[in-house]
């Protein structure tokens, strides 16, 4: 397939604001493709050149690209500039100032030249990318040029998602419930939606029943519902688990001989962020092969007391490593294993899973087993439960004994309970930014006022509106907001967004912050949870806490059917208060 006609489906996704008609589109895409070519075409539509775990990435800014396309283009970078400021978008200027023609570029070729640019490093790299990518443009046709500059400043503004493609190619079955749940449950096993897709190509759907965990490969993370009370928790699980829930990093711990790799929640690779937990890996853990998960949290060395996230976060960083690490040392306290020396224990069960954790992984340094009870008694939960939260951790996690890991599921396998609403809303909501209004007054000088944002409807595969958010931040957090949110604004509502309301911009869903709110209230505004009648439900007096939640990507943002089970929560305390 010529990158032209790929080109061509992009213009068309970018375009529309029909989630339906977006599915038809990839569909369409994918059906044309070989199988080789598979592959790459779910990574270029990710925006991205392999899976997000390996970390391989163009890394070019917004200078360096210019300079590729005044080369390409035989003009000076001053006319680049130029046109990108009355433009607002390289791409468009790149399809401005190159000259018209068809082109012969495929995509396998593209994708290739695109990984090499990736992959140039070492002395006279920056010169050698710049090179690399104006000779990729001088290749293309000016449309080809334009999402080939947007790709490599990771601005596609497609707003398509893993589960979007993963829905559009399980439309093309037959039996497509069933098509899309044997895709989903390999791309949850292995994290890599290109060797999902292609491996369906070659070998057909009922090859995706056969993958397995894999060392290197994380696997997506198991996630807890929420319920209000120890009894309402009891009631529904019987005997259970109940874990500490502390506040700090997700985990995944891969172990293969002396290699270690540790993933965050989002599948970032953060193994150079924590040497201290991938030195007690190598030490602890009693298996040639093995994946833990656990929560890392740094550690008063003192008292043995947990600091608090504030103090963890300081730990997730790139640079001055090691000093962060000698100041602020992490622990990785683990509570699952699903994978040991060729066994796959994902589809066992918790206990058995325990078990096994407890034989594998030493608990004698930096890394230890989670605290944790089990038990059918209210009293006994909610006693540790108060002494959890007396000891400055998040609240709890209820596991059902006999059940499995499923990776990606968010179910009433793994309960969480965190605080007690007293007819306010005291826990964080994770919301993705959808737009922003540029504000009035004192806020109309940093272009910004207030964030239009919504939470994940999972059915649907749609972001619905849940709030506009206009406190929480600093002056100066309001302006890097908006650099950020201006590097990926797009020209309409994104296919995947269900909004009444229309922001002076609309931007790409992909950014997560946290809020906190008094109370989840009926709207007729907004559309998270609308009943019948169209009244919805929406966050009142919302602010930011914490800033971006880089960990999370948009579809781990808060769901509508937990904001529901929360508004009923909420309603139940104020009728008992």
């Amino acid at each position: 397939m010529r990158f032209d006609q790929l080109a061509d489906f992009f213009e068309k996704l970018e375009a529309t604001t029909e989630r339906l008609r977006m599915y038809d589109l990839l569909g369409e895409l994918f059906a044309r493709a070989t199988p080789e070519e598979t592959a790459e075409l779910a990574y270029l539509c990710e925006g991205r050149l392999l899976p997000a775990f390996t970390g391989v990435e163009i890394g070019m800014g917004e200078r360096l690209v210019a300079r590729a396309i005044a080369f390409a283009a035989e003009v000076g970078e001053q006319e680049v500039t130029a046109r990108y400021k009355k433009l607002g978008d390289l791409g468009a200027v790149a399809e401005e100032l190159l000259p018209a023609r068809r082109s012969a570029l495929e995509i396998a070729d593209a994708y290739r030249r695109l990984l090499d640019i990736a992959r140039t490093s070492g002395a006279g790299s920056v010169e050698k990318k710049v090179h690399l990518l104006a000779e990729l443009l001088r290749r293309a046709s000016p449309r080809g040029a334009r999402y080939l500059v947007r790709f490599a400043l990771g601005r596609m503004r497609l707003g398509i998602g893993p589960p979007t493609i993963m829905e559009a190619v399980a439309r093309q079955f037959p039996d497509s419930k069933r098509a899309r749940a044997l895709i989903e449950r390999a791309y949850n096993l292995c994290s890599d939606l290109g060797l999902v897709l292609r491996t369906m190509r070659e070998k057909g759907l009922e090859a995706l029943a056969r993958f397995r965990v894999r060392v290197g490969n994380p696997v997506r993370m198991m996630l807890a519902e929420r319920l209000p009370s120890a009894e309402q928790i009891i009631a529904r699980l019987g005997r259970c688990a109940v874990e500490a829930k502390l506040d700090g990093f997700r985990c995944q711990v891969h172990l293969n001989g002396d290699e270690v790799e540790i993933f965050s929640r989002n599948l970032e690779r953060t193994t150079a962020m924590f040497p201290d937990i991938a030195e007690a890996t190598r030490k602890q853990i009693a298996a040639r092969k093995a994946i833990i998960e656990g929560e890392a949290v740094a550690v008063d060395e003192a008292t043995g007391e947990v600091h608090p996230f504030q103090v963890t976060v300081k730990r997730k960083r790139k640079h001055g490593v090691e000093e962060m690490a000698r100041a602020f040392p992490l622990t990785l306290v683990v509570f699952d294993l699903l994978y040991a020396d060729g066994k796959d224990f994902t589809p066992l069960p918790y206990e058995t899973r325990h078990e096994k954790m407890r034989e594998v992984v030493a608990a004698a340094g930096r890394i230890q087993h989670v605290e944790r009870i089990v038990t059918a008694s209210v009293e006994e939960f909610q006693r540790f439960f108060d002494d959890q939260v007396a000891r400055g951790m998040e609240g709890v996690i209820a596991k059902k004994l006999d059940a499995p890991y499923i990776a990606g599921a968010r179910n009433f396998n793994w309960i969480k309970l965190k605080r007690a609403y007293r007819g306010r809303l005291e826990d964080t909501v994770d919301v993705v930014i959808v737009g922003y209004l540029r504000g009035r007054g004192a806020r109309a000088r940093f272009g910004i006022g207030a964030l239009l944002t919504a939470v994940y409807d999972r059915e649907a595969d749609l972001f619905r509106t849940i709030a506009k958010v206009g406190s929480g931040l600093s002056e100066q957090e309001w302006i890097e907001l908006r650099e950020k949110l201006d590097r990926i604004a797009v020209k309409g509502k994104p296919a995947r967004v269900d909004s009444r309301l229309v922001p002076d911009v609309w931007v790409e869903p992909r950014y997560v912050v946290a809020v906190l709110a008094d109370e989840i209230t009926r709207s007729p505004v907004h559309t998270c949870a609308q009943d019948e009648s169209g009244v919805g439900l929406a966050l009142r007096f919302p602010r930011v806490v914490g800033g971006v939640r880089e960990d999370k990507s948009p579809e781990d943002a808060t769901t509508v059917e937990e904001i529901r089970q929360m508004y009923a929560t909420q309603k139940r305390h104020r009728v008992a208060s």
